[in-house]
């Protein structure tokens, strides 16, 4: 019993971490969440240069965007919370562009 209590904790705490974990292309240094921009801006922001957003979410620090682009390509994009600075365009695991 004592081992099956300790093969369920330590898959429990593996579950964790990796939920911590990054799971896209790109992590920010994006600091406390209280001085992010908000995600409206962003996608007005997008809208703005044409863009048709689907979904905003947060990974790894950045905004994870999924959307369509100006030209009708479907993708991932990262975008700064802070700057909203756009770092990384990818789709199908193809970089289309990328913050040098």
């Amino acid at each position: 019993m004592k081992f099956a209590s300790l093969a369920v904790g330590a898959a429990c705490a593996f579950m964790i971490s990796a939920q911590a974990q990054a799971t896209g292309l790109m992590t920010c240094e994006s600091g406390d969440p209280a001085k992010w921009q908000s995600k409206d801006k962003l996608t007005k922001m997008m809208q703005a240069e044409g863009w048709k957003v689907r979904r905003i979410k947060v990974d790894g620090g950045c905004y994870e965007v999924y959307g369509t682009t100006p030209d009708g390509n479907r993708v991932e994009a990262y975008y700064h919370p802070v700057t909203l600075e756009k770092l990384l365009v990818a789709r199908r695991g193809e970089i289309l562009f990328q913050k040098k």
